[in-house]
């Protein structure tokens, strides 16, 4: 299961509203202090996402959850949005190979642009299922967490 801890922005009869911080995967490497690109990924990637959950427990504004959302969902739409268009190519190239040889035409001409449209359109449908399987796909409240502490620093 992948985790996630999110803050909550609003709860009623239920339904805790969440919000989670987006992050950028650049800021997990070593050199992330000495990279261009982690700078900049710094600077532009601060996003947030907002949607509701079902809550067993009642919540307060600024409350900490630990969210959790099975791998499987993720594996599911990756292999959609990649795998599939790979598999349209293939199919579409060889059809258009097969098709081109029929007609006593250019067989390599015929397969490359069968295959970038069969790609295409693979991709297209493979986004729209994947979209899908996300709206069906909803996060679980693993913990409740509580309420963010502070760290409260003394001046000499």
């Amino acid at each position: 299961m992948m985790e996630e801890i999110a803050r909550v922005v609003d709860y009623q009869q239920g339904w805790a509203t969440v919000e989670v911080e987006l992050k950028s995967a650049c800021n997990h490497c070593a050199s992330s202090e000495n990279c261009g690109t982690s700078t900049i990924a710094k600077a532009f990637s601060v996003q947030t996402q907002r949607f509701s959950l079902p809550s067993d427990k009642p919540c307060h504004k600024g409350d900490l959850l630990k969210i959790g959302l099975p791998e499987s969902v993720i594996i599911k739409a990756a292999a959609l949005v990649y795998l599939l268009p790979l598999l349209g190519l293939f199919l579409s190239a060889l059809v258009g190979q097969m098709l081109a040889a029929g007609l006593g035409l250019s067989t390599n001409g015929f397969a490359m642009v069968f295959g970038a449209l069969g790609a295409l359109v693979a991709w297209f449908i493979g986004k729209h299922f994947a979209a899908q399987l996300e709206a069906q796909a909803t996060p679980v409240i693993i913990a409740y967490l509580g309420q963010e502490v502070g760290i409260i620093s003394a001046s000499h």
